[in-house]
């Protein structure tokens, strides 16, 4: 098995100019600027700015309908070492409203990441200014796997080696990852989408803390969502899964079959928390 060799440091990485070079000028900009913000000071001012703002308006349109369970799973894992959450995706603000509560009901040190499509966010200096109002930046790095050129997948062989290094090393390192790729837009909240093996292979390689988790009740909507917590909207369940034990998977050959058994573990895990959801909740969600 072929080790992956990461930097001692913990900067993070640059791509080789080969998979720079695929980007247009755009892309180019937008993500050296996003690479710029999760580094060194930048990031520490903007992760001050997610605890002390962000995670209050989030508290302040949520707090109605807000029910979190099992957040003692990710107050007792390792800060020093990198904390891989996975989850089900159906909304825009996912992962943003899963921070806030870190933020706001644990002690725990934190520096989010979260990888994300290029599209949009990376391609148009619009997605720039939602990635600085929606997440402080932490929209990084990006995957261009979706664009019509062919040849931008080559810059994704970078990204995939900086998220393995962000899961890897760095103190206080929560990484936000979506295994099923897209949103899951069936009416059925308890419905999951095939998980893709690239979760996998980065689970393998880095050996992160993973805890999964399970999120209901938000929409996509932001006005919609907003006015709800005080119009009785839907209540919200962001469900914390127990830290899990992969070390039968680790004794595996690194392959795509690994990586895929990897990949379907952490999704039959996140559907144990939506049937905890279902027996609860159910009967308004089917």
């Amino acid at each position: 098995m072929q080790k992956l060799e990461l930097p001692k440091n913990k900067e993070l990485l640059r791509p080789l100019p080969n998979e720079f070079l695929v980007l247009n000028t755009t892309e180019r900009i937008g993500f050296s600027l996003t690479r710029s913000m999760n580094s060194g000071a930048w990031k520490s001012i903007w992760t001050a700015c997610q605890r002390y703002i962000g995670s209050l308006w989030i508290y302040l349109a949520t707090y109605n309908l807000m029910n979190v369970y099992g957040i003692e799973n990710v107050e007792s894992t390792d800060p020093e070492r990198p904390l891989l959450l996975v989850a089900n995706h159906r909304s825009f603000f996912d992962m943003y409203t899963v921070s806030s509560v870190l933020f706001r009901r644990t002690k725990r040190p934190m520096r989010l990441f979260f990888p994300v499509r290029a599209k949009f966010f990376y391609t148009n200096p619009a997605g720039w200014f939602v990635n600085f109002i929606m997440g402080w930046w932490s929209m990084y790095p990006p995957f261009f796997r979706e664009e019509k050129q062919a040849d931008k997948r080559e810059f994704d062989k970078f990204s995939l080696r900086e998220v393995i290094r962000i899961c890897s090393e760095g103190s206080g390192h929560i990484i936000g990852f979506h295994p099923e790729g897209k949103r899951n837009l069936d009416d059925d909240v308890y419905s999951l989408l095939p998980a893709q093996p690239g979760i996998g292979k980065i689970v393998y390689s880095a050996r992160p803390q993973v805890v999964p988790v399970f999120i209901a009740g938000l929409g996509n909507h932001l006005p919609k969502q907003v006015l709800g917590n005080w119009t009785g909207g839907e209540k919200i369940r962001i469900r914390f899964g127990k830290m899990l034990d992969l070390s039968d998977h680790f004794e595996r050959p690194d392959r795509i079959r690994t990586h895929k058994e990897i990949a379907d573990h952490l999704m039959e895990k996140i559907k144990e928390l939506a049937e905890e959801d279902r027996a609860e909740f159910g009967s308004n969600h089917s």
